[in-house]
């Protein structure tokens, strides 16, 4: 069956995250991060900003519960059965730090189909709470036997 593509374009509401301090130092630990700045809130400090820094792949704990909705959505029908992770691309910005608010919006940036395969591409766009933009992803998801 043929993919759909009526959906490029299309947007999903908003999805906000609250960044906490322990929140943080528990992805810096799992991921193996020894850079103070995400562990000891004084260096953080020290280094001119106002709490721990996430590390850049934290962009994932925010910025993904905005790209679930469009993984289920009927207007897309992917078949999430046949899915593999095709990739992620991030553009950051300013950094995040404990205490920001980010709101991530997702979109469809484009669905194609090539060699027997759908490819779904979603963009998201996550800002924090002075409307700063702090990332940008592309997200690939590849789905077999279309």
């Amino acid at each position: 069956m043929p993919v759909k593509t009526t959906a490029v374009g299309k947007r999903y509401e908003p999805v906000v995250y609250a960044v906490g301090r322990e929140k943080i130092r528990e992805y810096a630990r799992a991921v193996g991060e020894t850079n103070p700045l995400h562990l000891d809130l004084e260096a953080a400090r020290a280094a001119g900003h106002s709490d721990l820094v996430a590390p850049p792949m934290f962009a994932v704990v925010y910025s993904a519960p905005a790209v679930g909705p469009s993984l289920f959505d009927p207007e897309i029908e992917m078949n999430f059965a046949m899915m593999v992770h095709g990739g992620q691309e991030f553009i950051w910005g300013a950094p995040v730090v404990a205490g920001d608010e980010v709101t991530t919006t997702a979109s469809v940036k484009e669905i194609s189909e090539r060699e027997g395969r759908g490819y779904y591409v979603f963009e998201t766009e996550s800002v924090n709470q002075r409307g700063i933009e702090v990332c940008r992803g592309t997200w690939t998801n590849i789905v077999r036997g279309v």
